[in-house]
């Protein structure tokens, strides 16, 4: 198969469906910009800041990006096939992800740019959303600690980008700069800010940074985790958003050259279309459908889109193309790391200098996409250079998910831990919240378990999806609107998440894990009452209805 053919399709399909079903899902919700957004009521506070949409757009996509929609496609490709992979990225984010990550965000909008924990509490019940809210902790924990250890050993891998990666902060503190201070046009900012970007990013091939081997590991961990927590508890506008701004050029530029290199190159599709309904990972169901999450439908958009984006639109039109229409780009981005290692890549080879798809995949996701990228763009930067701006895009948002989860972390601590809203006196709150996540975050990275973690995170987190599907679902038929937009998709990843943790909770236990054994176990049973609330809810508002 043609790789060009399978990039035109999937573009056309993601593109019709922002056009027509994402009109339908905005009609639904009544999106009118007669409505004020709680960015232009809260203005003044740390977090409530309006955003001009470009601005916001590239903050909110490099937030809900992260690594997922590469490594997810990468593994499944591998243990199922690429049409699998192909037909969920496809389905689930059209139907789904673009569905959840749009609802939550006016939702949360809705409420005073709360969290989607706090909008459980307020269209079902206070108790579901202290439940609600310590599932986010838990989901939270793993994420962090998946991405500490994710950044950690890119670092140590391929110490060419440790460079470009720590100067992206002081770069993006600079742009925030010669806004707040200097009111330059944000063209001007952009442009000065890529400049000395691409610049770091090119003298880290002369000048790679590495530590000790036998401490790097555990002080890179310290290191992330100190920088998560101060990037957590800054003004958004100082750090984050002007950094995953400046982020989401980096992926933009190399999500052009990828398409444009599947254009000039267009190679076929060497693996295998179909390999098994049941992997060394598990059958396909539940298992595909929670290891490619973020390029079909994740549950930590939604904290992003009730954690930080609610907080700074500027208009309520604004929420179509930054909901439904990241999501959809997210996909697009999903789409070329599976052409990257299934086209870019050899199943098999002759030759002894080609490392075929499936053991290259034993040395690291982020070396198989970054070798398949390498192969892509190989025409315009060449196989070498081309590897390292892949890795350099997969490591850019391994970042900005970090601090973004920390972020999250924080604004659902302040709720649980008593906050007011809007920060006025509760930044005991902030850095407490902050702390009692990064700390057990911290200890499960130090286990550089990533493997193993990375299963019961990515059922945790299409947990949170489907819980996030049932709350909106509440919110809709309180307003008496139609519901299964959102309540067939989230009975679907219901019932796919639980048999997912099930699965885990079987796996773990009997092999003597009991930490992630227990935390699966934990979830399940958090999940459980989520549901009872959720039909308790429902019971009650068709009622007063």
């Amino acid at each position: 198969m043609n790789s060009l053919i399978i990039a035109i399709t999937g573009i056309m399909l993601l593109y019709l469906a922002y056009v027509f079903y994402g009109s339908r899902i905005s009609n639904l919700l009544d999106i009118s910009d007669d409505n004020i957004t709680p960015a232009h009521i809260f203005i003044g506070g740390k977090d409530y800041k309006p955003t001009i949409k470009e601005i916001l757009f590239g903050h909110h996509f490099s937030s809900i990006a992260g690594a997922g929609p590469i490594i997810g496609p990468v593994v499944v490709a591998a243990l199922f096939g690429w049409v699998p992979a192909f037909l969920w990225i496809i389905i689930g984010s059209i139907f789904i992800g673009g569905v959840h990550d749009m609802t939550s965000l006016v939702a949360s909008m809705r409420h005073q740019g709360k969290s989607i924990a706090t909008v459980a509490g307020n269209v079902m019940s206070k108790r579901a959303q202290l439940i609600f809210g310590v599932f986010i902790w838990f989901t939270l924990i793993l994420i962090v600690a998946v991405f500490v250890v994710v950044a950690v050993n890119a670092f140590i891998n391929k110490p060419e980008i440790v460079l470009p990666t720590i100067m992206l902060i002081p770069i993006a503190i600079l742009v925030g700069i010669m806004k707040e201070k200097f009111g330059l046009d944000t063209w001007v900012r952009t442009i000065i800010g890529l400049v000395f970007l691409f610049m770091f990013i090119y003298l880290g091939l002369d000048y790679p940074i590495s530590l000790p081997a036998d401490v790097a590991f555990n002080y890179w961990v310290v290191i992330l985790l100190v920088y998560a927590f101060i990037a957590s508890i800054l003004p958004v506008n100082v750090l984050l958003q002007p950094r995953d701004y400046l982020a989401s050029f980096v992926l933009f530029i190399g999500l052009g050259l990828g398409l444009l290199g599947i254009a000039v190159v267009h190679p076929t599709i060497t693996t295998p279309a179909f390999i098994s309904f049941n992997s060394s990972a598990g059958y396909m169901w539940p298992i595909m459908f929670v290891t490619l999450a973020c390029g079909a439908i994740s549950g930590f958009h939604s904290l992003v889109s009730s954690g930080t984006t609610s907080k700074q639109i500027e208009k309520e039109s604004h929420a179509q193309p930054l909901g439904y229409g990241a999501m959809l780009v997210e996909s697009v981005l999903a789409i070329l790391a599976l052409l990257a290692v299934t086209a870019g890549l050899k199943w098999t080879s002759s030759d002894p200098a080609v490392i075929p798809y499936p053991e290259l995949l034993e040395q690291g996701w982020i070396l198989t996409f970054g070798t398949g990228y390498g192969q892509l763009v190989a025409p315009f930067l060449g196989v070498t250079l081309g590897t390292i701006v892949g890795m350099m895009m997969i490591k850019t948002f391994v970042m900005t998910t970090l601090d973004t989860a920390s972020r999250v972390g924080m604004f659902i601590g302040t709720e649980l831990f008593g906050s007011k809203g809007l920060g006025l006196k509760v930044m005991d709150y902030r850095y407490v919240s902050t702390i009692v996540l990064l700390v057990p975050a911290g200890a499960l990275a130090l286990t550089n378990s990533w493997v193993k973690i990375w299963p019961i995170f990515g059922s945790a987190n299409q947990l949170i999806a489907a819980l996030t599907l049932f709350v909106v679902t509440i919110w809709l038929v309180g307003m008496k609107k139609p519901s299964r937009y959102t309540l067939y998709p989230g009975i679907f990843m219901l019932l796919t998440t639980i048999a997912a943790l099930v699965t885990l909770a079987l796996k773990f236990i009997p092999e003597g894990d009991y930490v992630l054994g227990g935390i699966s176990i934990i979830l399940l049973i958090l999940a459980v009452f989520v549901v009872v609330e959720t039909i308790s809810s429902w019971r009650r508002v068709q009622e007063s209805s």
